[in-house]
């Protein structure tokens, strides 16, 4: 498995398993165990979670699970966030809201640490663009996690580039990846310039829904019928899924993306893995590129 070198502590598996969608899949701690293994042996050490997945249980799931091997730890890299307060039976809030304030960022790290029985977190995000952010609080609250010994590492989520590039200069250009959203259904980040700018600044993006939660070969409407479409006269030539052949795309692009498969079927991560050995064609990406029709080229 090819790993990206994030900096000088930190590498990920160039696949990473998400774990979003952890509560549904309603596996005990010895099922999950076992399918962090299974992960491994293909290669994919890097795990993706956050403060709020699973309605706030997901870090506490996963712990469960690594509970019962502690010596998995140095075999993994994991990755969590913090920033949002989700309105939950979980929480007090009156309101969904975004918080990155210093106390909230420290205390969120602490407790999902203790949630996973992790002693330390390998990425650590900032999950939202947050309207009140204070970019030297921020920076603040991750250099001190950092000296503490409880993050190697510290990016963010879902921030466009005037937004990334203002905490990266406030933490002096230690952030280290910004997970986006893309897939051939989705390309807000080819459209406002996040490509290029994380290629300026060499900062590697994480991937979330890179199948579109599953629309392109379920979705009945046109945008979705017409990728599909493409992806499966594409698949023929290439011997592979359709899914295959979608990962395949997105590891084709120089900013070198990290996508995150989000199923808990170890056969749906074995075809992301696979995609690794995809050498899409340039035409072709560029027809999987268009397919949809919300792309045109100038």
């Amino acid at each position: 498995m090819e790993k990206i070198q994030l900096n000088n502590e930190v590498a990920l598996s160039r696949i990473i398993q998400g774990l979003w969608r952890l509560k549904s899949w309603k596996m005990t701690p010895e099922a999950l165990l076992e399918f962090v293994h299974q992960c491994i042996d293909l290669g994919v050490t890097s795990f993706d979670t956050a403060e709020i997945y699973g309605n706030y249980e997901a870090e506490a799931m996963f712990g469960e699970a690594l509970k019962l091997e502690p010596e998995l730890r140095s075999k993994i890299e994991i990755i969590t966030k913090t920033g949002i307060n989700m309105k939950s039976d979980k929480r007090p809030y009156s309101i969904g809201h975004y918080d990155t304030t210093y106390d909230k960022v420290v205390a969120s790290c602490k407790k999902s640490i203790d949630l996973m029985h992790c002693e330390y977190l390998d990425v650590f995000l900032i999950h939202r663009e947050d309207p009140l952010i204070n970019h030297k609080e921020v920076a603040r609250a991750l250099n001190d996690l950092k000296a503490m010994g409880l993050i190697k590492s510290f990016g963010v989520s879902n921030f466009d580039p005037f937004k990334f590039d203002a905490l990266h200069k406030a933490t002096g250009g230690q952030l280290v990846t910004n997970q986006i959203e893309v897939s051939p259904l989705c390309f807000e980040h080819f459209n406002n310039g996040n490509m290029d700018y994380l290629q300026s600044v060499d900062v590697p993006p994480m991937i979330w829904s890179p199948l579109a939660g599953g629309q392109i070969f379920t979705g009945s409407d046109e945008r979705s019928t017409n990728v599909r479409r493409v992806l499966e006269d594409l698949s023929k030539d290439y011997g592979v899924e359709t899914d295959v052949l979608t990962y395949a795309w997105l590891l084709k692009h120089p900013v070198r993306m990290m996508p995150i498969c989000g199923s808990g079927k170890i056969d749906r991560v074995k075809n992301a893995v696979k995609a690794l050995d995809v050498e899409l064609k340039h035409e072709d990406w560029y027809k999987i590129y268009v397919a949809s029709k919300d792309q045109e080229l100038r």
